[in-house]
């Protein structure tokens, strides 16, 4: 007869709740008795929920559970939205227009709220309410039923000609078979001031952030059971009764047991051009795939970046700067499309990451071994809009007056890329 192997440090057999409260108290008896002091009653650390990671999604969830009356703790390696982090850029696209892949539509729309509000009440504007224009080759399949969708949700949209673009936006190259996709109400999101904005915001409501990095958490083999409590690789441990993992490019290395070889991170180049005032006249946000980008917010500088998936990086060791074929490529780009804005000169550049799922669906869904635990990630380049409606979600998962849903399980992440969402 096989010999049953004891549980890891951390997870235990899902038990009852008299059966472990009687096992804290005999615990508590005997540290006593031995005249020990343990870390947890020297600074107890025990929470209702407990977040790792503190990109958008971590620190939406945080948010969310926080609002529902939880004790919630945030960890992070470095801190909220860290220059290494997927969420540390300067800027992200919050748009509607995703096809008929309506989940999308449905938390972009819903998350513009949280974010009109999170930038009411900061002290910098968060979101800049300047449109979102898709410029496309007709037909387009994906302009298609991203204007049936929206017209059914009653989200505000314009087609236009050719003639049009180019008097609204005469910065812009326009063909005579192209046309636009005109979202209004959407724009941009300050990412990096976004989520330190709102980490801030819990820190001074009481939620608690630690900064620790976190040891992978693993199941016992061939047995369901809870996780009990994280632990730090400097010693620190951290008991909950639930557990987030939101960990963005290091989802795979600290829940391997779950997302092994179902993440994919890719270098992605940013680059930053020197505009005049008004060389850009109203434009908004703009795609005109692979490439997207933006007007110069704050004076930055106008953005250019290519969404095609770069190739393979590791988070931690990677080169993070930009090559000179990514800006020869960026520059070839403005040419053809803003030809004025060819030859600007280049203000800065930045190498980011895309965490992408085989798909290029989230992750959001139960750890496959352990029931009080979830996975979140994958945000796949277009995640980051979706941060407060993701947090909500993460929230009813939680509470259980919500099941995953079938685009985000990590059943349904495969181990070769083959991208679907854009």
């Amino acid at each position: 007869m096989k010999k049953k192997r004891s549980p890891q440090h951390g997870v235990q057999p899902r038990r009852g709740r008299r059966e472990l409260l009687r096992s804290l108290g005999a615990l508590a008896v005997a540290t006593a008795a031995s005249g020990c002091t343990t870390f947890a009653t020297a600074r107890p650390r025990s929470y209702d929920a407990v977040v790792v990671g503190a990109g958008v999604f971590g620190i939406w969830a945080a948010y969310k559970l926080h609002m529902a009356g939880r004790r919630v703790a945030v960890i992070d390696a470095v801190g909220p939205a860290h220059s290494g982090a997927s969420s540390g850029g300067e800027s992200r696209v919050t748009r509607c227009g995703y096809g008929e892949k309506e989940i999308y539509t449905e938390w972009a729309w819903r998350s513009i709220g949280d974010w009109q509000a999170l930038s009411a009440r900061s002290g910098l504007p968060i979101f800049h309410p300047m449109g979102v224009l898709w410029v496309h080759t007709q037909p387009s399949e994906l302009v298609q039923a991203s204007a049936r969708v929206l017209s059914q949700r009653n989200i505000p949209f314009s087609l236009l000609a050719a003639d049009e673009l180019r008097r609204r936006f005469p910065v812009m190259r326009v063909g005579n078979d192209e046309a636009g996709f005109l979202e209004p109400a959407g724009g941009a999101l300050m990412a990096r001031r976004a989520v330190q904005s709102l980490a801030s915001e819990l820190k001074a409501n009481g939620v608690t952030f630690l900064s620790g990095e976190v040891s992978p958490v693993r199941q016992e083999q061939g047995e369901r059971g809870a996780l009990t409590a994280v632990t730090t690789k400097s010693g620190e441990r951290i008991d909950a009764e639930q557990f987030v993992f939101a960990c963005g490019p290091w989802l795979d290395r600290i829940c391997p047991d779950a997302m092994a070889k179902r993440l994919f991170v890719t270098r992605q180049e940013v680059f930053f051009f020197s505009v005049g005032a008004g060389a850009t006249g109203d434009l908004p946000v703009w795609a005109d795939l692979p490439f997207y980008g933006f007007p110069s917010l704050e004076g930055r500088g106008f953005k250019v970046a290519d969404d095609t998936h770069g190739p393979p990086m590791d988070p931690d060791t990677t080169d993070r700067r930009a090559s000179a074929a990514g800006e020869e490529a960026a520059r070839a780009f403005l040419a053809r499309r803003f030809p004025s804005l060819a030859k600007a000169p280049l203000n800065e550049t930045r190498v980011c990451q895309y965490e992408n799922s085989s798909t290029g669906h989230l992750v959001i869904d139960r750890h496959p071994g352990l029931d009080n635990v979830w996975v979140v990630g994958c945000g796949s380049g277009h995640g980051f809009k979706h941060g407060p409606a993701v947090g909500s979600h993460v929230a009813e998962l939680v509470a259980g007056t919500a099941k995953p849903r079938e685009p985000f399980l990590i059943a349904k992440k495969l181990r070769q890329q083959d991208r679907g969402v854009q």
